[in-house]
């Protein structure tokens, strides 16, 4: 889903709309056929008697709650995590229930940095540093894609808004 247009001022358009590198997904989705393995071997091997069924709820139940909480929830995390750039300011939006945002006008950026470890450097992310003049100071977005690419992109994007 796009970022909404109705969000955007006069004369603003997006440049780039992106979530957080996808290796925030590695662990949960390779945690699915893990845990739903583990969970179907151990509902059937539990032995028959009276407690078989509550047993078998038991394990199902379980193995929910942890696909919930360790697969589910940072997939959803990660769903409605959004590094946006505009010609206009850097939009940081996050919060699966509660909603969390910052804004920061290209027109106060000073300097643009980033950061990647060599798993980073391998896998096209790293950690984005944006330093502004405020009083909050400094925006550390990690884990964006293509992060060096989107450091000269949000430099292109303040030139040009001081050119204008």
């Amino acid at each position: 889903m796009a970022f909404p247009r109705r969000l955007l001022g006069d004369g603003e358009e997006v440049v780039l709309d992106l979530h957080p590198h996808w290796k925030r997904l590695v662990v949960p989705a390779v945690l699915v056929p893990v845990v739903a393995g583990v969970a179907t071997y151990v509902v059937f091997v539990l032995p028959s008697g009276s407690f078989q069924t509550a047993g078998r709820l038991a394990v199902v139940a379980v193995a929910l709650a942890v696909l919930l909480r360790f697969s589910v929830w940072p997939w959803l995390r990660w769903l409605t995590t959004r590094y946006v750039l505009t010609t206009h300011r850097v939009v940081i939006r996050q919060g699966v229930f509660g909603r969390s945002g910052r804004d920061v006008p290209l027109t106060r950026v000073n300097d643009v940095s980033f950061h990647h470890s060599l798993l980073e450097r391998m896998l096209g992310c790293g950690t984005l540093t944006i330093e502004s003049a405020g009083e909050h100071g400094q925006v550390e977005l990690p884990e964006v894609p293509r992060v060096e690419q989107v450091q000269r992109e949000v430099y292109r994007c303040v030139e040009e808004l001081g050119r204008g």
